[in-house]
């Protein structure tokens, strides 16, 4: 993943990362407890998740889950639909009138590839998705990807790689990019 930060596990930093991912968690699972047409409620807790003001134009649909909630900035008219998962420790910017299918997962974090640093680490990197942007339903956006000023991201698609701008892309695939070193013996 290009420009991959690091965060080590069992660390002070990890721990207090863990302490406001209960956090997120537990507002998330406020969020979609609420009676639907409680938008004042609905806004109060997702300006807690965010950890600040949102755009009074933003409309995110519960259910809605997010792990973290300080990562993630919006432009205006923003509409993001149902069951939705934010990951975003990495960061997630989302420029104007973009607009975010039901069940889309952005994920900016992850674990190192290697078998032996998988434990000992907690990957992110951000993504970056420009005005004008329209996300298909169940699609997934994975670390460090920048999807382009006006592009579509077709239903289901896994984009793992940056979307030039005023793009159509769909689909999924299995792309191998690499053999791992040999298979760890179990302690």
């Amino acid at each position: 993943m290009r420009n991959e930060q690091r965060l080590p596990t069992r660390t002070p930093e990890s721990r207090a990362f863990a302490e406001r991912v209960q956090l997120a968690m537990s507002l998330s699972a406020r969020l979609n407890l609420l009676p639907f047409d409680d938008l004042s409620a609905r806004r109060e807790l997702l300006t807690e998740i965010f950890g600040g003001p949102i755009p009074d134009s933003l409309s995110i649909l519960p259910p809605f889950y997010c792990d973290y909630g300080l990562g993630a900035s919006f432009g205006e008219r923003v509409f993001i639909n149902q069951g939705c998962y934010f990951l975003d420790f990495g960061g997630i910017t989302i420029g104007d009138r973009v607009l975010i299918g039901p069940r889309v997962t952005l994920s900016t974090a992850g674990h190192p590839v290697e078998p032996a640093e998988r434990f000992a680490f907690l990957t992110h990197t951000p993504i970056v998705i420009e005005d004008d942007v329209w996300i298909g339903a169940a699609a997934t956006v994975t670390p460090g990807v920048t999807i382009g000023r006006g592009s579509v991201v077709g239903a289901g698609a896994v984009i793992a790689k940056d979307v030039p701008p005023m793009s159509v892309v769909t689909a999924t695939s299995h792309v191998e990019r690499k053999r791992l070193g040999p298979e760890p013996t179990a302690p």
